[in-house]
């Protein structure tokens, strides 16, 4: 109860002035919005007990399009609390209070899934994210899983973000992504226990976040795989699906506690290492 109050009041309370800082850093066009929005998660993952894994290099040192799957509302803190990334969101989220201007100020790229011809300017905003140096999240299922499996990745944006790539001033970096909840209180999770995280399907946000607040240390292990660039090599298709594979086998690596191995070449990215 009294954590739960705790994050009400930080959320509440701080949110407000962190995106009126950050809104007037982006006007004034000064230096800071990236530090604010890191530490920012990263207090929301300490309130929530949100333990964050690294495994693999995620590129830090350029802009990268960053592409997995979904679980969960904590994806969001868990990879905000890596570096500062704008992330793809779902057009509803703009409506959701405080949350929705919170996300348009930590530079989300909003996208209406339902109207094919709305791509183009999701397309546009990314590659604008990226141009600008911040790098962008791309959760490529299009929906939120169970955790226990990596949905079929829709290869639209990824196709519409290609073709882009080929006016882009500089190649447009793409790291396959993967995020996994592992375990609780120390403890592997079962696949029975995995929607203690995981918010997916009809599930109601109030009573997903309070179970969660009232029961959880959660372990979550974000995964990255090999950059590749986006330079019109491989069609969209067989892109999404290398993408796919990818995230996928680093998941199942992760749920299993095997050592990670190589598991997506497809062309060596200048600036890897």
């Amino acid at each position: 109860m009294i954590r739960g109050l705790l994050i009400g009041t930080f959320f509440f309370g701080m949110t407000p002035v962190l995106i009126s800082l950050q809104w007037l850093l982006g006007k004034l066009r000064l230096p800071g919005w990236a530090f604010i929005a890191r530490n920012y998660y990263r207090v929301l993952c300490r309130l929530l007990r949100i333990r964050v894994r690294v495994v693999g290099k995620p590129l830090r040192n350029r802009p990268v399009l960053f592409v997995g799957n979904h679980v969960s509302w904590a994806d969001i803190v868990a990879i905000g609390s890596l570096q500062a990334v704008a992330f793809v969101a779902k057009r509803d989220v703009r409506k959701w209070p405080l949350v929705g201007i919170t996300a348009e100020i930590q530079r989300t790229v909003f996208v209406d899934r339902e109207r094919r011809h709305r791509t183009a300017d999701a397309v546009h905003e990314m590659v604008a994210r990226l141009k600008d140096g911040v790098s962008v999240v791309l959760f490529a299922e299009g929906t939120s899983s169970d955790g226990n499996r990596v949905l079929p990745f829709r290869s639209a944006l990824l196709g519409a973000v290609e073709m882009a790539a080929k006016s882009a001033p500089e190649p447009i970096l793409i790291q396959p992504m993967a995020v996994t909840y592992t375990a609780q209180q120390g403890m592997p999770m079962a696949r029975r226990d995995r929607p203690l995280a995981a918010w997916y399907g009809d599930m109601d946000f109030m009573p997903h976040i309070k179970e969660f607040i009232r029961t959880a240390v959660v372990d979550v292990t974000i995964s990255y795989g090999d950059p590749v660039v986006a330079d019109g090599n491989l069609d969209r298709k067989e892109l999404t699906a290398r993408l796919e594979q990818a995230t996928r086998a680093m998941l199942v690596e992760a749920l299993s506690g095997r050592r990670p191995s190589a598991s997506f070449h497809v062309k060596p990215a200048a600036g890897a290492e």
